[in-house]
């Protein structure tokens, strides 16, 4: 028992000084000995399969009686996706932010008629990277003890507020991690939106602006952000995003691809579905990304010396690449992440590259399954 008190003892202290280590660590990092000592203190909770499609996936009203908007309470966690933070605030996923991988494919799916695939592949991408696989849990927003107990320095589970995977450079309404908070609603970067939109969508927000204002963003963060970086899996969320608010945050009863502005702010910075909002009618992924890479045809990279020293990555999977994206992330990123591991950690991690995986079948993708840690 004092053991076992020693140990939280330890990890209570290190919670308090885990900002001061790099994204990208989870129980990561860490030596046999320490992941034995670690690993066995965690509540353990296997992963269950994720919900496959709705059985009826018609628009209808989400901002219902059932899931009234509520304010945020101390401690809840809110970070740089404003779909799941408006999922959140509905009550469509835990309110105080923590989350299991299942609620947040049911919830993307319920409230924004996400297609199964791609709901499965972006949650599953996120949580092994940003959340906790012993106890299955991770925060929207940023790092916190609810999550489960975190290993000792310099790993952290931490968030969705983690730079470079889901959140990263070139965000729509959130600044670059280098200029010190990726994570809140940025007004000048809104601005920038409604700038685009009264510019080249009469002052809505559609498929055109997406792809000038995608290119913009990017140009931007490279003549400002010395440590500018649009590689994989980032690219990918990256594209997504620009087409995302077209797809998910108009009334699913207007068919007319024209994202009213006020609507727009009420996602992004509210965190909440405009008064008697339906989601849109029948499961889509990125509809219209075409249009924005047709426009603006980037090839990942990153400023090698500072501002305006752009070079082009060529380990990184392009956005015609699925499976190169698929094979690079499990055997680098996540390989890099958990090098060791054992025992419950290792069947959580197998049990959950399994689900990525099958979401790549799913999707149609064609990609041959890669084992890091053996069948």
């Amino acid at each position: 028992m004092f053991a076992q008190l020693s140990v939280f003892a330890l990890l209570a202290i290190q919670a308090c000084t885990v900002s001061a280590f790099p994204a990208y660590q989870s129980l990561a990092g860490l030596s046999r000995d320490e992941l034995d000592s670690i690993v066995p203190t965690l509540r353990f909770t296997p992963p269950p399969p994720p919900p496959g499609p709705l059985a009826n996936d018609s628009s209808k009203l989400v901002h219902d009686a059932a899931h009234p908007y509520e304010p945020l309470k101390d401690g809840d966690q809110r970070g740089p996706c404003p779909a799941l933070n408006t999922l959140a605030s509905h009550g469509y996923l835990p309110r105080n932010g923590i989350v299991t991988p299942v609620q947040l494919v049911n919830a993307v799916q319920e409230g924004f008629n996400l297609e199964n695939s791609f709901a499965r592949f972006l949650v599953y991408s996120t949580f092994l990277v940003n959340g906790n696989p012993i106890t299955n849990l991770m925060s929207i927003g940023a790092a916190t003890p609810l999550t489960g107990p975190n290993p000792p320095a310099p790993a952290t589970v931490a968030g969705l507020n983690t730079h470079n995977n889901c959140e990263g450079d070139t965000s729509m309404t959130r600044a670059d991690a280098y200029f010190g908070d990726n994570h809140s609603f940025n007004e000048t970067r809104f601005q920038t939106l409604v700038k685009f939109s009264n510019m080249f969508g009469n002052g809505k927000y559609n498929y055109t602006v997406a792809a000038r204002l995608r290119e913009f963003l990017v140009q931007d963060s490279i003549a400002n952000n010395p440590q500018f970086t649009l590689v994989s899996p980032r690219l990918f969320t990256a594209f997504a995003e620009s087409v995302f608010p077209i797809n998910f945050f108009i009334d699913g009863r207007d068919k007319s691809g024209q994202l009213d502005l006020d609507v727009a702010r009420s996602f992004f910075q509210n965190m909440t579905f405009p008064p008697n909002f339906h989601r849109r009618d029948g499961a889509v992924s990125n509809v219209g990304q075409d249009v924005v890479t047709d426009y603006f045809n980037f090839t990942p990279g990153y400023n090698a010396k500072g501002v305006n020293t752009f070079v082009v990555d060529p380990t990184s999977a392009t956005l015609d690449q699925p499976c190169v994206r698929y094979t690079n992330f499990v055997n680098g990123l996540i390989k890099s992440l958990y090098p060791n591991p054992t025992g419950v950690l290792r069947e959580a991690l197998n049990i959950n590259l399994q689900y990525l995986y099958e979401a790549t079948v799913a999707a149609g993708d064609g990609c041959t399954q890669v084992f890091p840690y053996g069948h």
